[in-house]
């Protein structure tokens, strides 16, 4: 009889809990059995693996084969687990002594001819390795991705028989190629091209200075779009503790990663078609969607009264939290969403609030689509007008220096932020407002006085004062003043747009 262990790491949301693969061979007529609540994909390890070891020249075991995948509440899904049960068995039959199996851990899938193919998921598994000390053995193919954990002890290896000289200690395995993330400032896009809309391009500072979600409201054609696309200029590079976060998402979803943009932040612009799943994720193993695809970065919605209500309502829960916990019968997973929610609307069907064509009940009935509790989570909106003259930008201008500017005041803004709470103003929690803003007694009088007559809910109450924390950040006050509470409270376009029309 033989018995090994081998480590190894499976996939759980952005986590890789250890899996333990026990592999024992035992007298009795040839099978291979393999337990450990494995899906069918799983399952079918043993065909794989037969066929790797033979191709690479090894003898497969005329024996009863038995694979513990451990623990067993843990669900296995994919070809992850091929490498560790080759190298169990290879153990197990003596090939490898076992001690040499003591301190590393094993992820990939075997091609029928002993190469070992890429999987997904793979930079939680390295983080956890790196988290263990434990060196990995892992796909050639992955080695860029594994890279981003700078800290892991990492072993690349492309077959079965360089991991197999790399134990027998005939012939080690390299490690992993170094990444060093680099810092750059583009000045490639501007917003001097945009002409006119000086409000909504301070809404958008005001919005990217504190992380507040925003709203923009105007006909077709006056540059919400433009404007959105402009937002993501406006917002400093990841620490690369935040870049590793949303890497691991990238890499659990199976996306290719770009490691020059490693510390950008992403946009991500769904279609206004796309399902609830689509925006939260899901599926029958549950995969992150565009609001953890997002996560340090911007969502943008454009035409969202187009998207579904129950698509859209779904986002109210994860604009509060900033995770979403997928649930499903074959487990559970949650993720991270902490994203910045940019969107764009027309004021009626037809593109134009003053259309004669529509009553202001049908004006009404196609605004009524967004709800109650998503715009209040929604903490800037902005009229975005068409434009009485038609125009074009100034020769002579650099399209990148003002926005390049305002870059850097926004920067500055955020700083004061990080020093005096150590987070944006749009994730402050009701209880801290009252210390963060200073309100004097007229100043807290005059916004109350205003939200009573505005209909203002508590959340909106809340929303409102942070805006006017980061107004007052922006102008680099230390205390909120009436000014910034009167400029925040502006920045309700779509609610009021909604009671002129029921007024009407």
């Amino acid at each position: 009889m033989g018995m090994a262990v081998v480590k190894t790491f499976a996939g759980q949301g952005v986590s890789a809990p250890e899996v333990s693969v026990e592999i024992h061979l035992a007298n009795g007529l040839p099978a291979f059995q393999l337990v450990g609540m494995a899906e069918t994909s799983v399952k079918e390890a043993r065909e794989r693996v037969r066929s790797a070891l033979i191709n690479s020249g090894f003898d497969f075991p005329a024996k009863r084969i038995t694979v513990n995948l451990a623990p067993a509440d843990i669900p296995k899904f994919g070809g992850r687990f091929d490498l560790p049960i080759a190298v169990g068995i290879l153990a197990a039959s003596g090939y490898i002594n076992d001690t040499n199996l003591l301190n590393i851990a094993f992820v990939g899938e075997l091609a029928l001819n002993g190469e070992i193919k890429p999987v997904n998921g793979l930079i939680p598994v390295v983080m956890a390795a790196a988290n263990e000390d434990t060196p990995l053995i892992y796909p050639g193919d992955n080695d860029i991705e594994a890279a981003l954990v700078s800290h892991a002890t990492r072993y690349p290896a492309f077959d079965l028989l360089s991991v197999y000289e790399h134990l027998a200690g005939n012939k080690k395995l390299a490690k992993g190629q170094l990444f060093s993330p680099h810092k750059k400032i583009s000045k490639s896009a501007g917003w001097d091209d945009i002409i006119g809309q000086e409000q909504a391009k301070r809404a958008l500072m005001i919005a990217a200075s504190g992380s507040h979600n925003l709203l923009m409201v105007g006909p077709p054609g006056t540059g919400k779009s433009l404007l959105a696309s402009r937002m993501l200029a406006l917002l400093p590079e990841m620490t690369e503790e935040e870049a590793l976060e949303v890497a691991a998402i990238h890499s659990v979803k199976g996306e290719k990663l770009n490691t020059e943009r490693f510390l950008t932040r992403h946009l991500r612009s769904p279609h206004h078609t796309s399902s609830a799943v689509a925006l939260t994720g899901g599926g029958s193993h549950p995969v992150p969607g565009e609001i953890s695809l997002a996560h340090h970065g911007i969502l943008f919605l454009d035409e969202l009264p187009e998207f579904g209500r129950k698509a859209l309502d779904v986002l109210r829960e994860p604009l509060e939290t900033g995770d979403v916990h997928l649930s499903r019968a074959s487990g559970s997973a949650t993720y991270p969403a902490n994203f910045q929610l940019v969107a764009a609307m027309n004021p009626s069907p037809t593109g134009d609030i003053d259309d004669n064509r529509l009553t202001p009940q049908q004006q009404l009935n196609y605004l009524n689509r967004l709800s109650g509790p998503l715009l209040d989570r929604i903490d800037i909106q902005v009229e975005v007008p068409r434009l009485p003259d038609y125009d074009l930008p100034p020769k002579g201008n650099s399209p990148s220096d003002s926005l390049y500017n305002s870059k850097q005041i926004v920067a500055d803004a955020r700083q004061r932020q990080l020093l005096r709470q150590g987070k944006s103003n749009g994730a402050l929690h009701a209880g801290e407002l009252a210390d963060v803003c200073s309100l004097s007694d007229a100043d807290l009088r005059f916004l109350q006085a205003a939200a009573k007559q505005l209909n203002l809910s508590m959340r909106v109450f809340h929303r409102t004062l942070k805006v006017a924390r980061t107004i007052a950040d922006l102008q680099d006050e230390t205390t909120v003043s009436r000014a910034h509470i009167a400029e925040a409270l502006g920045y309700r376009a779509l609610d009021n747009l909604i009671k002129q029309l029921s007024a009407s």
